[in-house]
């Protein structure tokens, strides 16, 4: 009975959470990629729903690590290649965002949610990373 109750619980917190999370991520007709500019933003469509609008993480049905206060994201580096290629369960999301937005959400990671790392990346840095 436990294990269904915790199933339960666990299914209507995704299903709330996720309810406004997809409502964020409609995309356009008209472009490829989000329609979302600004990191705050594109963190809160597309991040937020597996790593929470505050970064701290969940673990459910996988393991989503925290952003918030993290050394994870303290390369600039490794959180674009992230973005762009999927890390571990986490899926590739280049195809959906150009250069522009992955850097957006990539320093909106690195200086916010409890993070105050230095330097910015740029689209030119994100483009390097696709060659």
């Amino acid at each position: 009975m436990k294990t269904i109750l915790t199933a339960a619980t666990l299914i209507a917190t995704l299903a709330v959470s996720g309810a406004a999370v997809a409502q964020d991520f409609v995309q356009s007709g008209t472009t490829p990629t989000l329609p979302q500019r600004e990191g705050q933003a594109i963190y809160n469509a597309v991040c937020s729903g597996c790593h929470m609008a505050d970064g701290r993480g969940a673990e459910g049905a996988g393991a989503y690590p925290p952003l918030a206060n993290s050394d994870f994201v303290e390369s600039p580096d490794a959180v674009i290649a992230w973005v762009l290629n999927g890390y571990r369960a986490m899926p590739p999301l280049g195809s959906i965002m150009d250069d522009e937005q992955v850097a957006e959400v990539v320093n909106y990671v690195r200086h916010n949610l409890g993070n105050s790392y230095e330097g910015s990346s740029t689209a030119a840095d994100v483009q390097a990373m696709r060659e």
